[in-house]
């Protein structure tokens, strides 16, 4: 391990003990407070949720403790509760933001679907294995 690496892990000390939002590669959004975080920025977050978006509304699911490989983090940052409480957003049920999530993207789908027939159609053929969801 480089001198680099062990200063940028050594700065996630900082956030100890503090109530940080992790994006993940597969595009999951965890919230929790980091307990631990070693050389290779692995994190042990406890009493972590997974936040799920779909437009202006949110539903939380309860995961617990929550143990992240390091090379899956996208971006961390500590949570400002204030702000977080003023956010123009309405929490929903867990099964109500499932619901919209599956529906936006079964939307999503569609939508590539019909973008892949119509470039077909002019003879452009596109290369399914290469597109955004199937890339994590």
């Amino acid at each position: 391990m480089n001198k680099l690496e062990l200063e940028g892990t050594a700065h996630l000390l900082d956030e100890l003990d503090k109530k940080l939002m992790v994006l993940l590669r597969d595009g999951r959004t965890l919230i929790g407070y980091l307990r631990s975080v070693d050389q290779f920025a692995n994190l042990v977050l406890h009493r972590t949720i997974e936040r799920i978006h779909v437009g202006k509304e949110y539903g939380d699911i309860p995961r617990g403790v929550f143990i992240v490989r390091g090379e899956n983090v996208v971006l961390l940052g500590e949570i400002d509760e204030q702000k977080e409480a003023g956010l123009p957003l309405t929490e929903v049920s867990v099964d109500d933001i499932l619901d919209a999530q599956r529906k936006e993207q079964e939307g999503k789908q569609e939508q590539q679907k019909l973008l892949s027939n119509a470039l077909k159609e002019r003879g452009v053929h596109m290369l399914h294995d290469l597109t955004h969801d199937d890339m994590f």
